[in-house]
């Protein structure tokens, strides 16, 4: 990946869209310019889990305006993801392609986990150095992330399905507060708590940190009103459920240091942190100004700088999956090699087609470790399913397509919506699989591979295909496969 100046984050959270650019200074990030938008995707979700117009609306204004700020920044640049509302949106695709022709730039939906991860990351950097383990939490719109960590690498992670807007929606109708809401909120979220909490007491920190805009909004109303000196404590919260109470709203003219825009909000944010310091037994919190953003834009420069965290956890999978490093070598460097031919050599190593094909070529086989008979199944579900740090939602799915196409019938992945461009890889890798059956160090011929048109060639030297009767049937079978998706192989007998 090329080197940039500037790196761009797009967060499109479930309550607020952000965006925050930043410089590169000898490895630290600075921020240059920061635009957030209170688009509330979280609340446009209907009974039946789907966006409704007006939000899609909101969301495409706001990335619209986002377009103009990034205007001019390299596509490697700039990452956007996407997080709860969209995970759990049933016309999240559909709206994502608008999304993206809208802000001009890839979307990724990240899991809970991957959201988790780089709220530590982001929050981390912004913090002075320590060898202490701390607890960061960060109470989005939608979900809540919690993760226990020691200098910048996390240790636990968990994403909770609840959220200051999710939380506000279902017992604070028209912000209407009283103490049987306020109860049932708070009850709520301790027991979605319930299932870390012994885990995570028993594990341990010495310092809480909260992230994002439910923790600042709670530590300035806190310090405004005289109930915290900063940060935020356990009888802060308290005398603010009193104030609560006896406004009877989240009201900002009756409420000091409450925004206009958090106080819809402000309710399920507050019941949700109320339930975290009880369930977990917090006596005080600091509050960071770092969020997922920041963790977006340090976890890009990693990449840019070649600390990609999604080539660690290939190389973890392939420990922990036991796959056959050697055999893996190989097929990846001749699929690597094949895709060469076929897409052009020119379009680099930082080409991201070709990082998902060396991938998927070294984890093509981690299915092995559960049972041989259509182990590229296994493999497929494994790599679509597991939490793989560092890849988004669509990236894993794209992993597993590929990965479950590199052997047996090809139709089955044409009806999962394979991309074009991932015909390419398909080919390479099965071609590379098929050529390194034999799994032992062995000299192949010189060899060429075309692709055009929805059409694969492959010329081999006519003496070798001769001398290695197993193979040049294996590829004869090869035609007949990608006949079956509507598409052409040949083999050319070379003299």
């Amino acid at each position: 990946m090329a080197r940039h100046e500037n790196l761009a984050a797009v967060d499109l959270g479930s309550n607020s869209f952000h965006l925050l650019v930043g410089r590169i200074v000898d490895g630290q990030i600075y921020p240059l310019d920061t635009l957030r938008e209170q688009v509330q995707l979280g609340a446009g979700l209907t009974q039946d889990k789907r966006l409704d117009r007006a939000s899609q609306s909101r969301a495409l204004e706001a990335l619209a305006r986002f377009r103009e700020r990034l205007r001019g920044l390299p596509r490697d640049a700039v990452r956007a993801v996407g997080t709860n509302a969209l995970r759990v949106a049933k016309n999240a695709p559909q709206f994502l392609r608008e999304a993206r022709e809208t802000l001009g730039f890839p979307i990724e939906i990240i899991a809970g986990r991957e959201e988790a991860r780089l709220i530590y990351l982001g929050v981390a950097h912004a913090l002075p150095p320590a060898e202490n383990r701390r607890l960061v939490v960060d109470i989005g719109g939608g979900s809540t992330e919690l993760i226990v960590g020691r200098g910048l690498r996390p240790r636990l992670m968990e994403s909770l399905y609840m959220g200051c807007v999710s939380s506000s929606l279902r017992h604070f109708p028209e912000g209407r507060i009283d103490k049987s809401a306020l109860k049932a909120a708070v009850l709520e979220a301790r027991q979605e708590l319930a299932a870390i909490r012994r885990n995570y007491r028993r594990y341990g920190w010495q310092e809480a940190v909260g992230s994002s805009g439910t923790a600042r909004s709670i530590e300035s109303i806190l310090v405004e009103n005289g109930f915290a000196a900063n940060g935020i404590t356990r009888d802060g919260l308290e005398r603010l459920r009193e104030l609560l109470l006896k406004a009877g709203r989240a009201d900002p003219d009756r409420i000091a240091g409450l925004k206009p825009a958090r106080a819809e909000v402000l309710p399920g944010g507050f019941a949700v942190l109320y339930a975290v310091f009880d369930e977990l037994d917090i006596a005080g919190m600091t509050v960071s100004e770092a969020a997922l953003r920041h963790g977006v834009l340090y976890d890009l420069l990693g990449r840019v700088e070649h600390r990609d965290m999604r080539e660690a956890t290939v190389t973890q999978f392939m420990r922990r999956y036991h796959v056959d490093a050697a055999q893996a070598a190989r097929v990846r460097d001749l699929a690597l090699r094949i895709y060469d031919q076929i897409a052009g050599a020119d379009r680099g190593a930082d080409d991201p087609d070709r990082m998902l094909l060396d991938w998927a070529a070294r984890l093509a086989e981690v299915g092995l470790s559960i049972a041989h008979a259509q182990y590229h199944k296994h493999s497929a579900y494994v790599l679509s399913n597991a939490d793989m740090p560092g890849f988004s939602r669509v990236e894993q799915q794209r992993l597993a397509r590929v990965v479950l196409a590199h052997r047996g019938k090809l139709e089955k992945v044409r009806s999962d919506g394979i991309e074009d461009a991932d015909w390419n890889l398909v080919f390479a890798l099965r071609l590379a699989s098929t050529l390194q059956r034999r799994r032992t160090r062995v000299r192949l011929p010189a060899l060429k591979a075309f692709a055009g048109d929805s059409r694969f060639s492959l010329e081999l030297p006519r003496a070798w295909l001769a001398r290695n009767a197993l193979t040049a049937a294996a590829l004869e079978t090869e035609t007949r496969q990608w006949e079956a998706v509507g598409r052409q192989f040949a083999v050319r007998r070379m003299s």
